[in-house]
């Protein structure tokens, strides 16, 4: 990949797993990745808890109601993020992952400004998320993007819960 390749974030509308597309690698190494930081490393994806699994192996399913945008560079899918269906007037971002490839490119911003896009034109009001304490660098980013760290819907030990709210 060169530097001249254009990032483009689209929304695939093929929601089959021949429609894919990188997304299912592009889950597996999140989860991979986040099991190792954790402490609970596992060997592939055969051994990540069922959940997991069933997101990499269907992800169109698993987010059907979802809107789940790819980073592409050239061929190649270099990022993910899933908005999910408004509830309530709000919206939750999951599993924002960037190849660490081709980190520092702008990808995740990217990722990110089209979500709030979708959801601004959604009319979601508040979009939340959860961030694991030791990724700073994600925390920065979403507190570039507006988002603050509010009080914790998730038991999780480790979590970080932010929020942010339409202007």
């Amino acid at each position: 990949m060169t530097d001249q390749q254009r990032l483009v974030i689209a929304r695939p509308s093929g929601r089959t797993s021949a429609a894919d597309d990188g997304l299912s690698a592009l889950l597996a190494a999140y989860h991979l990745r986040t099991q190792a930081e954790k402490g609970e490393a596992v060997a592939d994806v055969d051994d990540l808890p069922d959940r997991y699994r069933a997101e990499i192996s269907d992800p169109w399913t698993v987010f059907g109601d979802d809107a789940v945008l790819v980073a592409r560079l050239g061929d190649a899918a270099v990022g993910c993020l899933v908005v999910t269906a408004p509830v309530e007037g709000q919206s939750e971002i999951k599993r924002l992952w960037t190849d660490p490839a081709v980190r520092g490119r702008g990808i995740a911003s990217g990722l990110l400004e089209a979500a709030l896009a979708h959801t601004a034109e959604h009319g979601v009001g508040t979009v939340r998320l959860s961030v694991w304490q030791w990724r700073t660098g994600a925390i920065s980013l979403y507190e570039r993007f507006g988002f603050s760290v509010t009080e914790s819907w998730d038991a999780r030990d480790g979590l970080v819960c932010m929020r942010r709210t339409a202007a």
